[in-house]
């Protein structure tokens, strides 16, 4: 398993986000994310929503920096993405 970061590029709450996916196993991306003090509450269906200061410490865990489009592309692949007509 392989978890990507993505460029934090989306604003909200007067920071800015980016996204955390697994590219095989939700059960280790949480795994992950709760070893790295992310809260349950920041995970949506598919990825993790992270602060921009949340980076550094991510990727010394061994999370891997791509773009977006390819952290798009590999969660598709990885068949864990829900798309956004199926959020309702």
């Amino acid at each position: 398993m392989t978890v990507l970061v993505d460029d934090p590029i989306w604003p909200a709450h007067g920071r800015l986000w980016a996204h955390l996916v697994s590219d095989a196993d939700l059960g280790e991306l949480h795994a992950f994310a709760a070893a790295q003090g992310l809260p349950r509450r920041a995970f949506d269906l598919d990825h993790y929503d992270v602060p921009e200061d949340a980076l550094p410490r991510l990727l010394a865990a061994g999370a891997v920096h791509v773009g977006g489009k390819e952290l798009t592309r590999r969660l598709i692949a990885s068949g864990l993405r829900v798309r956004g007509r199926d959020r309702r």
